[in-house]
């Protein structure tokens, strides 16, 4: 298996998070998206989206996106679990990991394509969309700190799928300006933990 990758990455950073918590080791090839390889007709052929990351299997074919890309890991390396052992287990930590995505992934993603001067130039920004985006990040952040008053990590007292996709969009959120908020004690106690695991610089 070949992972084509990102370093700064949000999305890559799951999957390289994923794959050193199971203590596997696969090749790595880094994609100059700075530069546009990841545009290159070449790229394309392995994800016609031009999106990183992407795990190229041994028979030339490839998955995209990086939730779909640690299912198929979990299931080539399934120890340590990280998505579920039970099917109630497994439903929780899927839960956990969409709500994550969505509520807060997904608006700390928006504030960076947005306002972020990486993507100055290559989209059409919207500051508008950075700001509501900004205070539903906000919003999804307090929520947490309320969740996290009664458990250990995201979708209850062990590490898993859902822990890695929002210490991605804190991490993410970190270089947008979008810190937790120190009144949120909880969740920083969280985030400090997560941010501790010898895989968080993956």
């Amino acid at each position: 298996m070949i992972l084509h990758d990102l370093t700064p990455g949000m999305h890559p950073r799951r999957v390289r998070i994923f794959l050193a918590e199971k203590g596997a080791v696969i090749e790595r090839r880094e994609v100059d998206a700075a530069a546009g390889a990841n545009a290159s007709p070449e790229f394309r052929k392995l994800n016609v989206l031009g999106k990183l990351p992407v795990l190229e299997l041994e028979d030339g074919s490839t998955i995209t996106e990086s939730l779909a890309i640690c299912r198929y890991l979990e299931s080539v390396f399934p120890e340590p679990a990280l998505m579920g052992r039970s099917p109630r287990e497994t439903a929780v930590i899927d839960m956990w990991t969409l709500r994550m995505e969505y509520e807060l992934s997904r608006p700390i993603t928006e504030v960076f394509l947005h306002s972020g001067e990486f993507y100055r130039g290559r989209v059409e920004q919207v500051p508008e969309v950075a700001a509501w985006s900004r205070g539903r990040a906000l919003q999804t952040m307090a929520w947490m700190d309320r969740e996290l008053a009664a458990r250990r990590h995201i979708a209850g007292d062990d590490y898993s799928m859902a822990d890695i996709v929002a210490q991605c969009a804190c991490v993410l959120g970190k270089a947008t300006g979008m810190r937790i908020p120190a009144e949120l004690t909880n969740l920083s106690r969280w985030f400090a933990d997560v941010a501790a695991r010898p895989t968080a610089r993956a």
